[in-house]
């Protein structure tokens, strides 16, 4: 597509808007970028790259307003694509894309998609890690890594390209990869669709597109995953960390066993780094794509022993006195919350708790009641609901404890309450938005709050 003096609107000032900004000024288009907050708001960053970038700006309330001047807009994955606006400009013939769109319309490589709840960006690291060792040039992005725009002009035809893909960047997908991975799935991001139905309608999109030359890659152990991957045209491969399969991987005795020709032991269970049973099914989700790239079985097994994981998903920070600090500021959803609390045995105390994305704390209270849990910590605004799914679980014998301003205090507390052998654990199993900007900061936060401990 030749932009070169297209009139153009990018919709949202944030990381992946920015990155458009810069690919499409490169490529001499007139743009435009719009955003709902005010200048006031926009981090003043953002404001000096923009006036480098000579780029034109409308913010505020009526941000909108002057779309119909425009003959493609790049909507970023916090806008909806049934916005009213977006719909009005697309039937007077505006084209509607974004980043994701355009880079499956131009990339000349092979693309690996990772998609479900939890365990993407563990997962698309891994599958890179794999494919790195075996001397392939990789590429990873989408919601880790950089914004795909910021390498497009780098693929060739022999790269690999490992996105990973949020149900917002998928909703209005028209292609799908190469290769899709279904990880466990549930509801998620009911804050931002409409229903369940709107939510698992946006995975699907990850195989809509798919013929019987592509593979997908499916989590047996997931209810969700199996409905969306089995409406797949491609070839299929399962993972389970429950029973054996008939083509793909999975654990058997604490082994993980690798099965497409023939059934080939990669690994004991014990040798891996990555805690928790929800991460081998990370783990078998990149042997399966790995082998489908026909990687040797012993640069699979190298790397997935030697693989630590990603920061702020269940990311040792420290031990003090006994007591292991450990950040999962990731874990933004009930399931992962309830999957780290399960990786530990020992005595916990938990941090919950932060901006809402319309969750059902429920099955979390019930965990909480039966498992070993010496103390709650609770911080953000869905405190209230946490603690009430909590008393609703059944008798808690721990301590519950609100009312912290920073993680300072939140830390401190922990000191105060903790004993040797106990984990301290913060797993949010929610959004960040309320008290930190992004989990990444929050998860740095905790981990300079602990570092100051003595």
């Amino acid at each position: 597509m030749d932009l070169n003096n297209k009139k153009i609107a990018v919709i949202g000032a944030g990381i992946e808007g920015i990155s458009t900004l810069r690919y499409l000024a490169k490529k001499g288009a007139k743009i435009n970028l719009l955003d709902k907050k005010n200048k006031s708001e926009i981090d003043p960053i953002i404001i000096e790259e923009i006036h480098k970038l000579k780029v034109s700006f409308t913010f505020g309330s009526s941000y909108l307003d002057s779309l119909q001047d425009c003959e493609i807009i790049f909507r970023s994955p916090g806008t909806r694509p049934d916005l009213v606006e977006l719909i009005e400009a697309k039937e007077k013939g505006t084209q509607i894309s974004s980043q994701t769109k355009y880079f499956f319309d131009h990339c000349p490589a092979i693309i690996v998609g990772v998609t479900g709840t939890k365990g993407k960006g563990t997962t698309t690291t891994l599958i890179q890690e794999i494919l790195k060792e075996a001397n392939k040039k990789t590429f990873i992005g989408g919601n880790i890594g950089k914004p795909p725009l910021d390498f497009i002009d780098e693929v060739t035809k022999d790269s690999v390209v490992v996105l990973e893909l949020s149900s917002f960047q998928l909703m209005d997908l028209e292609k799908s990869p190469r290769i899709a991975v279904i990880l466990g799935t549930t509801s998620e991001h009911l804050d931002w669709h409409k229903n369940v139905n709107e939510y698992i309608g946006a995975k699907k999109n990850i195989l809509k597109y798919q013929t019987k030359e592509d593979f997908v890659v499916i989590s047996r152990d997931s209810p969700l995953a199996r409905e969306i991957g089995d409406s797949s045209h491609a070839q299929r491969y399962y993972i389970s960390t429950s029973k054996a399969v008939d083509r793909g991987a999975y654990l058997e005795n604490d082994k993980i066993i690798s099965i497409t020709d023939s059934r080939i032991p990669i690994a004991n269970v014990r040798d891996v780094q990555l805690r928790g049973r929800h991460n081998l099914q990370n783990i078998l989700a990149a042997v399966v794509v790995a082998n489908l790239f026909e990687v040797e079985q012993s640069l699979i097994s190298k790397t997935i022993v030697t693989f630590k994981g990603l920061p702020h998903r269940l990311e040792f920070v420290k031990e003090i006195n006994g007591v292991k600090y450990f950040d999962d500021s990731a874990s933004t959803n009930v399931e992962t919350a309830i999957a780290a609390i399960n990786s530990f045995e020992n005595t916990k105390i938990l941090i919950l708790g932060g901006a809402s994305k319309n969750s059902d704390f429920t099955s979390l209270g019930l965990e909480i009641t039966k498992k070993n849990i010496k103390s709650v910590i609770l911080i953000g605004a869905e405190s209230n609901k946490i603690q009430e799914s909590i008393e609703r679980g059944g008798k808690f014998s721990g301590e519950i404890v609100t009312g912290l301003k920073n993680m300072g205090e939140i830390v401190k507390k922990t000191q105060q309450i903790s004993s040797a052998g106990d984990i301290v654990l913060l797993t949010p199993a929610c959004a960040s938005f309320d008290i930190f900007k992004n989990y990444q900061d929050r998860g740095d936060k905790f981990k300079q709050a602990v570092n100051l401990l003595n």
